[in-house]
Order: C-alpha cells, then sequence, then structure tokens
C-alpha cells in the first residue's frame, strides 16, 4: 500500500471516526464492543483501502464490514454454546454492576482537570508504562507520576464525598416514614381526647 494512501484512510477514520463509532454502537450494545468492531473493522478496511476506487462509498463498506464482524463474532459466541440435560447452579452474571460502575467512573472522571484525565486514562486504561505517557503528552516522566497521584487522590475523594452524600440520604429517607407515623399517632390521639 502506497505512503499517500495510508495518509488518505488516516484523514478518512480523523473525520469520519464518531460518525462511525456511532454506527458501531447501534449494532453492539456494550459501549467497550462497539469500540472493538469498529477498530475490527477499521484494520480489516485499510488493508483494502486501495481496492475501493470511490471513496465516497467508504462509509458503506466499512459498515457493511462492522456488520460483518459482528455476525462472525455471534456466529463464534453460538459455537461455544453447548446443550446440557442439567441447568447450571450458579447464577449467571448479566453485566448490570459492571456497566453501573463504568458509569460511575466516567461520571467521577470528570471532576479531573483534563490533563489529569488524560494521565489516568492513559496509566490505567491504557495501560500504558509511565515513559509511554509522557511521550504520549509531552511531559516528563516525574509530572506523569506526580500528576497520577494527585488525580487518584482526587477521585478517591470524590468517590469517599459520594458515598458520604449517598448514606446520608439513606438515612434521612429512613427517617420519614417514622415521622410520619409519629404524626398519624399525634393526631390520633388529639381526635380521642376531643
Amino acid at each position: 500500500m502506497a505512503q499517500g494512501e495510508v495518509l488518505g484512510f488516516e484523514e478518512y477514520v480523523r473525520t469520519r471516526q464518531d460518525a462511525l463509532l456511532r454506527s458501531a454502537r447501534r449494532l453492539v450494545p456494550d459501549p467497550v464492543d462497539a469500540q472493538d468492531l469498529l477498530q475490527t473493522a477499521l484494520v480489516r478496511t485499510l488493508g483494502r483501502w486501495d481496492g475501493i476506487a470511490d471513496k465516497s462509498l467508504a462509509d458503506a463498506y466499512l459498515r457493511r464490514v462492522m456488520i460483518n464482524t459482528r455476525t462472525e463474532w455471534w456466529r463464534a459466541r453460538k459455537l461455544d454454546e453447548v446443550p446440557t440435560e442439567q441447568l447450571p447452579d450458579a447464577s449467571v452474571d448479566d453485566g448490570a454492576e459492571q456497566r453501573a460502575d463504568r458509569a460511575l467512573l466516567m461520571d467521577v472522571l470528570g471532576v479531573l482537570a483534563p490533563k489529569q484525565r488524560s494521565v489516568v486514562v492513559l496509566r490505567h486504561w491504557e495501560q500504558m508504562s509511565t515513559e509511554e505517557t509522557a511521550a504520549a503528552l509531552g511531559m516528563s516522566a516525574g509530572t506523569v507520576k506526580s500528576t497520577l497521584h494527585r488525580a487518584l487522590a482526587r477521585l478517591r475523594q470524590e468517590l469517599e464525598d459520594r458515598a458520604a452524600r449517598s448514606r446520608e440520604a439513606e438515612e434521612t429517607l429512613a427517617r420519614i416514614p417514622s415521622q410520619r407515623n409519629r404524626r398519624h399517632d399525634e393526631r390520633g390521639q388529639e381526635r380521642c381526647a376531643a
């Protein structure tokens, strides 16, 4: 593949990645699976990029690749299932707790400054080394370490604050019925006294 074709493909991905990711999210319910689906489709398309004569049809081509890839994944998962006489005793995790944790983490990351968020994402989600993170963000390794330390401390504090607010809200809700019952009892006593 010629250097110009690679640059053309990179430019195409840069300009169309958001729309393509939305398409992938419509094909698979999990956002992480959608990113994997798009990445796989992009890798497959890169090998055939120079064969797409009309680049205005690249979106349609890539969406077709995503659909085919999703179908392959579905078939591969289906083959892993083996019917049995007995149902397993273990409960099946539906992933709701994992999605809730991910949503909470994404929300909590919003309290960080952009530089801190970038460091946390690259170090912990992308699992880059300190040196790789420093090179990617154009800073020293020491700055990455100190920024990461401050960011993690801020995240811990935010999670503790949210847990405390949640406990307070639960305690308040727990007191409401008892206050309501007390008022009801007082009214009943007033009626009896009258």
